[in-house]
């Protein structure tokens, strides 16, 4: 039986054991007893003035469902939580609310300051009725009576770019700087992006393109002729044309001709691959990138016409002594390469593949000229452009056999550019004598260095770490390095230490070949003869033709800065053209940008994902 006690708990009481408890108690020490008992008195005291001892507290509990916690360890889970927000996510919000000033991208290199100020130079050198943001003041509108002789020309030829330092429209070489122009486009669009030079480019790219779809019938299916030229200008004469009067574009008071041409295949492939090439820059533009293919598909058929294959300047003197096209074939494979890419129909790259093209164009006969692009030598980059083909689609059968002639014909032209090999002489200062010592150099030096810079890109891309020459095994590093060393030379790392382009550097050539330039823009209309007087001035030009990449120095590095020297103080369009090209493609500025340097699917988007399995069209209906 149990009893409670309330004020000291409970105690235990055993009727059956009281005696002997009692019995055995008679023998203790009754002091310590009496202390004991004093003791258990004061802790019942204790009891009385603080009350009894609390009880023992239940955990409770709280029931999640599929658990059940603890509501201290849920209560202690939450704490923790707010904690954390407070110590960490407070701070981390509070920062991310107070505005930054934001980086700039970091400097541009040397070479992207000289590819903002040589595009400018196709502002200055643009013909017609000028845009109000042209960014040139002392150019205005010129040449609008141009091709008023030319009846079935509505509107006349007016606009397009004049070529050099007189005021000739030449459209063999303004269409190949507009296919220069928009290969760079093309392979390094973010890099223009990346420099805010993308909206410029394609701007200027379109200003030529618009002319050159008037250089013919391009709404048609079918032309019987194309316009080659406007203005002339004859050696050693004595009326006055281009060559005679030294005018600026917007006094010029003489006859321009228009010349054209019933048979072009060499003219027309070129305009046909500007325009092809045009057409895959504006794809964003529907309605504008189907004119311009449209536009290629006719003069390319006209360019391929049977019986019509007499070169564009052949017995033409006011063409042929300035350019004159040596061949036709590398426009062939040049257009017919830039045909495929635009439009994925396969008829071109058939044609371009046939065995017989190459062996018609000599193009694996080694021939050291052959191996150098230009204007006038479209094969090297054509071997390039078809060299792409293989490396990112590699479509195998039937075409696989040619691709690789022309894969290993861009290989050997890229150990020529090195000095190591011999192939081309080089000055003491280090300038690549591609045209052998001529005049106008640095056009060539440019193209080539493009190729190089873009072979490089290529390779890497395709994860292909270099190539060999011969024994030895060339890295992409050295094939950039070569393109760099061509463009320090023109941009002042030279014996005499000055920029061959114009408004880069401190020192750069002053008295330009260039009518425009040196003519000053005084509101006063010079005559044909009255602007001698500038012509002759030992002044420096009034007039900064920004970006203009002059011809260059001789084979010993020696530059005269005249007028008179136009071999070497004249720019030109395929000039610039190629030296735009060549600094995107070397510059870091964008480096990076995606995948690559280079978008390799860029140029692919109108090509079809699977190639046929049929074989190219039959030997018989391949017209040579």
């Amino acid at each position: 039986m149990y009893a409670a006690n309330h004020w000291g708990g409970s105690f235990e009481i055993a009727d059956g054991a009281a005696e002997d408890d009692h019995s055995r108690n008679m023998d203790l020490d009754r002091g310590a007893l009496s202390r004991q008992q004093h003791h258990e008195l004061d802790e019942t005291q204790q009891s009385w003035l603080l009350g009894p001892p609390e009880a023992k507290k239940k955990d409770k509990y709280v029931d999640l469902g599929c658990v059940v916690v603890k509501r201290k360890l849920l209560w202690w889970a939450f704490w923790c939580v707010v904690g954390a927000f407070v110590l960490i996510g407070l701070p981390i919000i509070i920062a991310k609310s107070i505005p930054h000033k934001k980086h700039g991208p970091p400097p541009p290199d040397q070479y992207t300051e000289a590819l903002h100020k040589a595009l400018r130079f196709f502002n200055a050198q643009k013909s017609g009725r000028l845009p109000k943001n042209n960014g040139v003041p002392w150019r205005g509108n010129s040449g609008l009576s141009d091709g008023s002789d030319a009846k079935d020309v509505k509107g006349g030829l007016v606009g397009g770019y004049y070529d050099a330092g007189d005021n000739i429209k030449f459209h063999f070489p303004m269409a190949f700087s507009m296919t220069m122009l928009s290969w760079s486009v093309i392979e390094y669009s973010a890099k223009y992006k990346a420099v805010g030079e993308y909206d410029h480019v394609r701007e200027l790219i379109k200003w030529g393109t618009d002319y050159l779809l008037l250089t013919f019938n391009s709404s048609a299916s079918t032309i019987d002729k194309i316009y080659a030229q406007v203005g002339a200008a004859k050696i050693n004469g004595s009326q006055p044309d281009d060559h005679y009067c030294w005018n600026r574009p917007e006094d010029m008071s003489y006859r321009r001709p228009t010349i054209a041409v019933s048979s072009a295949p060499d003219l027309g492939g070129e305009i046909a691959a500007a325009l092809a090439a045009a057409s895959i820059v504006f794809r964003d533009n529907a309605a504008y990138s189907k004119k311009l293919t449209h536009g290629a598909a006719t003069v390319y058929k006209f360019a391929r016409q049977a019986g019509h294959r007499t070169p564009y300047s052949l017995r033409q003197p006011d063409i042929e002594y300035y350019y004159n096209s040596t061949s036709y074939w590398d426009e062939f494979m040049w257009s017919a390469a830039w045909m495929y890419y635009a439009t994925g129909n396969t008829s071109y790259i058939s044609f371009a593949t046939d065995p017989r093209l190459p062996k018609n164009a000599k193009a694996f006969l080694n021939i050291l000229d052959f191996s150098v692009f230009s204007w006038d030598n479209k094969l090297p980059g054509a071997q390039l452009l078809l060299s792409r083909l293989r490396m990112f689609l590699n479509p195998g059968y039937p075409y696989e056999e040619s691709l690789i002639g022309y894969h290993n014909a861009t290989s050997l032209n890229m150990c020529m550019y090195f000095p190591r090999f011999a192939a081309f002489n080089f000055t003491k200062g280090g300038m690549a004598l591609f045209n052998h010592g001529k005049g106008q150099p640095l056009q060539y030096v440019v193209a080539n260095s493009f190729l190089a810079s873009l072979y490089a890109d290529y390779m890497e891309a395709a994860n292909v770490p270099g190539w060999y020459c011969g024994p030895n095994f060339m890295s992409t590093n050295d094939l950039r390095a070569f393109a760099k060393s061509q463009l320090n030379y023109i941009l002042g790392d030279n014996p005499r230490k000055m920029s061959y382009v114009v408004g880069f550097g401190k020192k750069y050539p002053r008295h330009l070949h260039h009518r425009g330039a040196s003519t000053p823009h005084n509101g006063v209309k010079y005559s044909c003869t009255g602007g001698y007087k500038w012509r002759d001035s030992k002044k420096a030009d009034p007039n900064l033709l920004t970006g203009a990449m002059v011809g260059g120095p001789d084979r010993n590095d020696r530059f005269k800065d005249s007028r008179n020297t136009y071999g070497q103080n004249e720019p030109t369009l395929v000039g610039n053209a190629g030296l735009v090209a060549a600094l995107v493609a070397i510059t870091d500025s964008g480096r990076g940008v995606g995948v690559t340097a280079v978008d390799k699917n860029t140029m692919f988007s109108a090509v079809p994902p699977m190639f046929p399995t049929a074989p190219p069209p039959p030997p018989s209906s391949w017209k040579p």
